[in-house]
């Protein structure tokens, strides 16, 4: 059947409430309600959504992207300064430093994009001061390179990175971060200025404008706490968690972001924000590992304490985070958009006709030329936001299981119930692929080269 163009599919980021409303039905209100109110959530809402600088198109990512870096920053100082004999110091230490380096890298690629989306970032451009020091900002320091000009360079005031980097416990892991930010940020128009070295002596973000640590360090305690609680792992628990909602409506952001793009048919940059986003979910599942470190006991007395429980038995935890259920479902709708990239409609008697346009877009001997590439790159970069959402809750399932028992992961009874019987966890990554015309098409493409080579394949094999 011929193809035909086709229009786009419709695509509007203030939709997002009716979307929230579909990924809640079904789950527990009372419960997402009580879970918001812990991670203080309402609260970080208007920090992230707040729009202070009207002119700087990326602002609805970035900043919930450094806010989420920053409350790292706290949960450096949280860990570090556990008085408990049992706490693992260490391993804290390379967890958490591992964590911001993934979470710089997200950053510094997103402000590489800041010259093509036209800039807009508030930055200081200390270039202008000739090496002079202003008297009232105890952040700047000036510094020589034999035989270069002078660099001003400027340190954050309200971060917490700048005052571990001298405290005696936590040096070593902020200056590791420094240098990530450093490496990072180096083809970036401006660099972080939260003490890092600049040697390129670049603009720096004007950082405590746009993240406003103080207001965002003041929400550290969860208001649900109380003198009766006298758990360690309460505040890690609210970090945690603060710093996942951090990242879930960044990527929020950048998935309105990927749609607009699409629309436009920019299929480079939609490519180039799905990447993004499946390293965001990578990093998601970074931050959920952090679980394994909580001590067994406390940990289980704070869940306790805070009748944290599956509801009925079958609703996980992270069900809890609307945002979580809202991106996992927009994630999950891209796959809407696979026709109109293949620039075909979906028959609707259930015919081939997309897989057809997929397997010529990927076979053809012109795939190198116009926007062709782009289009191969983006169906990767979707089929791979898929691999990393269902990586996600797997992984998730077994961290549930390790950290409260396997009696709370209740997805491991999906090896004796029918899959409509499962629990909505295990049903996530049970479900069958999101593009199905995709794998058919790299199916019948796999028979074809087969086919194709015959004999002379089964003569070349892998030892």
């Amino acid at each position: 059947m011929a193809a035909s163009e086709i229009s786009p599919a419709p695509s509007d980021a203030k939709s997002y409430p009716s979307m929230a409303a579909a990924a809640l039905r079904g789950h527990d209100a009372s419960a997402i309600a009580a879970y918001e109110h812990y991670v203080r959530l309402p609260e970080l809402a208007k920090l992230w959504s707040s729009n202070d600088f009207p002119q700087w198109t990326n602002e609805s990512i970035l900043k919930p992207a450094l806010q989420g870096l920053e409350i790292t920053f706290r949960f450096v100082s949280l860990a570090l300064s556990d008085p408990r004999p049992y706490a693992n110091h260490q391993e804290w230490k390379r967890r958490l430093e591992s964590l911001a380096a993934r979470q710089v890298e997200i950053i510094g690629t997103l402000c590489e994009e800041e010259a093509r989306a036209g800039g807009g970032a508030p930055i200081a451009d200390l270039s202008s001061c000739q090496g002079l020091l202003s008297r009232d900002k105890s952040s700047q320091e000036v510094w020589k390179v034999p035989g270069t000009t002078s660099v001003v360079s400027r340190t954050s005031e309200a971060s917490l990175l700048p005052r571990l980097a001298t405290w005696e416990k936590s040096e070593d892991v902020a200056s590791k971060i420094l240098f990530q930010i450093e490496s990072q940020m180096h083809r970036c128009p401006f660099t972080l200025g939260l003490g890092e070295p600049n040697l390129a002596g670049k603009p720096t973000l004007e950082y405590d404008l746009i993240v406003r640590p103080s207001d965002l360090h003041a929400l550290k305690r969860s208001p649900g706490a109380s003198k009766d609680l006298h758990n360690h792992e309460d505040q890690a628990l609210c970090t945690i968690q603060q710093i996942l909602e951090s990242w879930l409506f960044a990527a929020r952001e950048l998935l309105a972001r990927v749609e607009q793009r699409m629309d436009d048919k920019d299929w480079a940059q939609a490519a180039s924000d799905c990447w993004l986003l499946e390293r965001v979910w990578k990093l998601m599942s970074d931050v959920e590992d952090l679980h394994m470190l909580m001590d067994p006991d406390d940990f289980l007395r704070l869940k306790s304490q805070l009748a944290i429980k599956a509801t009925s038995g079958s609703e996980a935890f992270c069900f809890r985070s609307a945002a979580l259920l809202q991106v996992t479902s927009s994630c999950k709708d891209l796959k809407r958009r696979v026709p109109w990239i293949l620039g075909v409609e979906a028959d609707p008697d259930g015919g081939p006709r997309v897989q057809d346009a997929a397997m010529r877009l990927f076979h053809s001997r012109r795939r190198g030329e116009g926007d062709n590439p782009w289009k191969i790159d983006l169906l990767q970069a979707l089929q791979a936001v898929e691999v990393a959402l269902k990586t996600f809750f797997f992984a998730y399932q077994h961290v549930v299981a390790m950290v409260m028992g396997s009696l709370e992961a209740s997805g491991n009874r999906g090896v004796y119930t029918p899959s409509e019987a499962l629990d909505p966890l295990s049903q996530v990554f049970l479900e069958p692929p999101y593009y199905p015309s995709l794998d058919a098409a790299k199916t019948f493409l796999g028979d074809f080269w087969q086919n194709e080579l015959g004999s002379g394949a089964s003569k070349t094999k892998w030892h």
